[in-house]
């Protein structure tokens, strides 16, 4: 009777179908680069056709690692058109996101049941706590390789700058340290990410530190620098970028005010404020800003028409560009967005042990964000730019 008892080996039987699945992935999403390349081509392989756009070139071979395992697609290589797939940008992004969270487990300490469990989520396969060592050294090259790569957006008109503080855990002690961002928008409209380093604070020398990194990777032609009013950075602005102008951020510049205006009449001061940015140009803007200070002291605050009345001037820069930049120029908001998500990933670690783990992790974000919509998205029209410096608009 025992002999005809079927046993089976699970092992190999959830071997053979995990196989099986993953054949069947690394087949479907080849099937899925060929109709991409159809569909740009507007031709099959092949095929003779008056509406063809291009032609095949053989193509190369690329890992693509997912839940199911590891899988080899057959990129085709075309002549005539660029073939650029979304298969590969999720690929771009998986990359960076898996960067990102063994820099996130490394510096968190997490358990070596939870980074097994981790890496088997992003992979399909589980990677020893032994080896999480060797992936972070790989990330930390690969990330640092990055941020120092040169700059090829061609001319970066618009610039937008802040630091963003994290705390690091010093000799027992937590203290403070400061990650410069840089992000622009380059001659085509489209935003990058410049780089971030470390500065132990926002002082002049950070700064000076800071732009002279980014000119020496290739940062050129710089018409406009965007940030909140540090006086270190001013003065680096004028040392490094001596052709480059200054916009203070509208919004922390309305904070400031806000600091000495009881919360009963924020909300009235700031329509008062923003009346001034509303104007059309900056001669109304100067005139709205006079009655503004008039206004403010009639209502007995007298320490926010001292601030509206000595910061004005450099809140209102935006005026000297395209109208049509105005709402995108004189707020760091472009940046801010990203120092949100940054500050969200950093919230899982706490207290970094040192500042080159916080930039680290910093950049992985960076990284990570420039793979979504987020930098392939065009984010202004820099034609009116052009058509301005032609006619001499802007001076210096």
């Amino acid at each position: 009777m025992s002999n005809n008892i079927v046993q089976f080996n699970e092992e190999i039987i959830k071997g053979q179908i995990k196989e099986l699945v993953r054949g069947s992935v690394e087949e479907t999403l080849n099937g899925l680069l060929e109709a991409e390349a159809e569909k740009l081509t507007q031709a099959a392989r092949y095929e003779r056709s008056e509406a063809r756009q291009g032609y095949r070139s053989g193509h190369y071979d690329r890992n693509l690692t997912t839940t199911s395992g590891d899988v080899t697609l057959h990129v085709p290589r075309l002549k005539g058109i660029s073939f650029e797939t979304a298969i590969i940008e999720r690929y771009r992004r998986r990359e960076s996101s898996v960067e990102e969270a063994l820099i996130e487990m490394y510096l968190a300490g997490v358990s070596v049941r939870r980074v097994e469990d981790i890496t088997e989520a992003l992979w399909g396969s589980k990677v020893s706590a032994s080896t999480i060592s060797e992936l972070n050294k790989k990330a930390y090259v690969n990330i640092e390789a990055w941020r120092n790569r040169p700059l090829q957006g061609g001319k970066y008109p618009y610039v937008y700058v802040d630091g963003i503080y994290l705390k690091r855990n010093w000799g027992g002690e937590y203290e403070n340290v400061a990650v410069l961002v840089a992000i622009a928008v380059n001659k085509d409209g489209y935003r990058e990410v410049l780089g971030a380093a470390e500065g132990m604070k926002e002082d002049k020398a950070s700064w000076v530190s800071f732009f002279q990194w980014l000119r020496g990777r290739g940062l050129e032609g710089v018409k406009l620098i965007v940030g909140d009013k540090c006086l270190g950075m001013l003065e680096a602005v004028g040392e490094v970028f001596p052709e480059a102008k200054y916009q203070r951020c509208v919004v922390h510049f309305y904070r400031n005010v806000f600091s000495v205006v009881p919360k009963s009449k924020v909300k009235n001061v700031a329509k008062m404020l923003k009346a001034i940015h509303a104007q059309e140009s900056k001669k109304a803007s100067r005139e709205k800003a006079a009655a503004v200070v008039t206004e403010l002291k009639a209502m007995k605050l007298p320490e926010a028409a001292k601030k509206v009345e000595a910061g004005i001037e450099e809140t209102l820069t935006y005026c000297d560009f395209p109208s049509e930049h105005w709402t995108k120029i004189r707020t760091n908001n472009a940046i801010e967005r990203l120092n949100r998500e940054i500050r969200r990933r950093t919230r899982v670690v706490g207290a970094f042990p040192d500042g080159n783990s916080a930039l680290m992790l910093v950049c992985a974000r960076l990284r990570y964000v420039v793979g979504t919509q987020w930098g392939s998205k065009k984010y202004m029209n820099m034609k009116h730019l052009e058509a301005a410096l032609d006619d001499a608009f802007i001076a210096g």
